[in-house]
């Protein structure tokens, strides 16, 4: 037989299996609030066995939005130390039926500041239920502007919705929108226009930029200049030009540019099309070259006046205009295009025609001639020449042996200047500065005993040369030495005694006979 007191421990172990939420709602201090009716009957949903600490993950098991929130530092349970750190049943009881309020809250003492939303302002003296509605939770209300001022927000909308940009909590209409923080912010007269000017029907976005949108009658050139007011009016004052053409251009206004009228050079609008800075672009009428000189006029022009020529040809160029050269037409020299053909600096490229030598005395022309004229102050040295000028002949005018202008042809050999005062006729060769010299033609200095193999002796020494030296020669005199050559028909032995008659006879007289 099993004892009684097993019996009952048995049935008790069995009924507390089966009715085991029973017992423990048998236990339940009193019925939990309406929101939590549903879970009523399942304790472990809020409870944990024999852990009291693990109530609070529970509770935030459930209730994620507040876990968020402690977990990110936001809101009332994020923000406020206790909430963050104690239990939640420490504010939060339950059990006292369902229509109890578990939510301790004194609006008269509640600190905003310990939310996401500080009241500051205005908002200080707003009731709470003009943002946190009856039926709804605290954390739902709302946290932007606009979701409480929709209506209030005269930009209907086109200004967005961060209303803050502009307006603060102290008063809506109290506007402290920073205008430097736009794509144009305000600076000189700007400051002081009003609102409306720029932002007519209060209008904001797709607010054109440009100048000419608000200035369009202030426009004195009707468009011409372009949209770009900025680049030459200020915003202090519109009248007050800031442009400065030699300061903003790459070409500076000076002397007589700087009183010619912006039209005479802009005819087409300002910024559509852009000028060039080259010279005879204007000037194509007052160009006399003919487009011959180029384009860069201001080599020589300035800009004080056109006809103030700053070009000097013996700064600016290789080539020092002296003499006559000053003279001379530019056109002269440079009959093609300026820049377009390098022209030579010798005399012959322009002289030709002049030079009477015919290129045979070089192209080195100012060795004889200079700039003062071609046919003046001829300044020759001959004494560089094959034929230094010497007594007589530094007297004699060129003309006299140069009859043609090609000197290099001129002969140097005497004859061919002598030809008629030669007594010789030839006999002596052409060489007759053997003999004769410069000093005059009569002064001789030919000495037979040292230049020659004959020594003149005795009656030799009297004779005259043609006695001896009778044919002409042209390059070499060679003539017999022995006695006979001369005095063959003095000979009378008939040659008898052979050809050395300088055994017997004597030079002194040859009829006088030694032995």
């Amino acid at each position: 037989m099993i004892p009684r007191g097993l019996v009952l421990l048995i049935l008790f172990c069995v009924a507390s299996t089966v009715f085991g939420a029973e017992i423990e709602t048998i236990v339940m201090p009193g019925e939990v609030i309406q929101g939590h009716a549903e879970y009523e009957q399942e304790c472990k949903k809020c409870h944990t066995s024999f852990d009291q600490s693990g109530q609070k993950q529970l509770c935030l098991d459930c209730h994620e939005k507040v876990r968020h929130d402690v977990d990110n530092v936001l809101g009332f349970h994020g923000k406020n130390r206790n909430a963050n750190t104690s239990e939640c049943r420490s504010c939060h009881t339950d059990h006292k039926g369902r229509d109890a309020n578990v939510v301790i809250l004194n609006r008269g003492t509640f600190d905003h500041h310990a939310t996401d939303f500080k009241l500051e302002g205005a908002h200080l003296s707003v009731a709470c239920g003009s943002c946190h509605e009856p039926e709804k939770l605290y954390r739902e209300a709302p946290g932007k502007c606009i979701d409480c001022h929709e209506k209030q927000d005269v930009h209907k909308g086109e200004m967005g919705k961060v209303c803050s940009d502009c307006h603060d909590s102290k008063s809506w209409t109290l506007a402290k929108y920073d205008h430097s923080k736009t794509k144009f912010p305000l600076k000189g007269a700007h400051k002081d226009a009003l609102c409306e000017s720029c932002h007519p029907n209060r209008k904001y976005k797709d607010i054109p930029k440009l100048c000419i949108a608000c200035h369009v009658l202030d426009d004195a050139h009707g468009g011409e200049f372009g949209n770009e007011c900025e680049k030459c009016h200020q915003e202090t004052e519109w009248k007050k030009r800031d442009f400065d053409h030699t300061r903003d251009t790459k070409f500076p206004l000076r002397f007589t540019h700087a009183k010619v009228k912006c039209a005479s050079c802009h005819k087409d609008p300002l910024f559509k099309k852009t000028l060039s800075t080259s010279c005879v672009d204007c000037h194509r009428k007052d160009d006399s070259h003919n487009r011959r000189f180029g384009s860069k006029c201001n080599n020589c022009h300035r800009d004080k006046s056109w006809s103030d020529i700053r070009f000097s040809h013996d700064k600016d160029t290789k080539f020092v205009l002296n003499g006559l050269h000053k003279k001379v037409d530019c056109l002269s020299c440079h009959p093609g295009e300026l820049y377009g053909q390098e022209l030579a600096q010798d005399c012959l490229t322009c002289h030709v025609n002049d030079d009477v030598h015919h290129g045979q005395q070089g192209k080195q022309c100012q060795r004889c001639h200079d700039e003062q004229g071609w046919g003046k102050n001829v300044v020759f040295s001959h004494g560089v020449t094959r034929f230094p000028l010497i007594g007589l002949h530094d007297a004699v005018p060129c003309e006299e042996c140069h009859l043609q202008g090609t000197f290099k042809d001129s002969p140097t050999d005497c004859l061919s200047c002598h030809e008629g005062e030669d007594t010789h006729e030839g006999s002596l060769t052409g060489k007759c500065e053997s003999c004769h010299n410069p000093n005059g033609w009569n002064f001789w200095r030919f000495d037979h005993d040292q230049q020659t193999d004959y020594k003149l002796e005795g009656k030799h020494k009297g004779l005259a040369c043609n006695s001896c030296h009778t044919k002409p020669v042209e390059e070499k005199i060679e003539m017999a030495t022995k006695c006979v050559s001369c005095h063959e028909q003095d000979d009378v032995h008939d040659n008898r005694f052979g050809r050395h008659c300088e055994r017997c006879h004597i030079t002194e007289d040859f009829s006088e006979i030694r032995m």
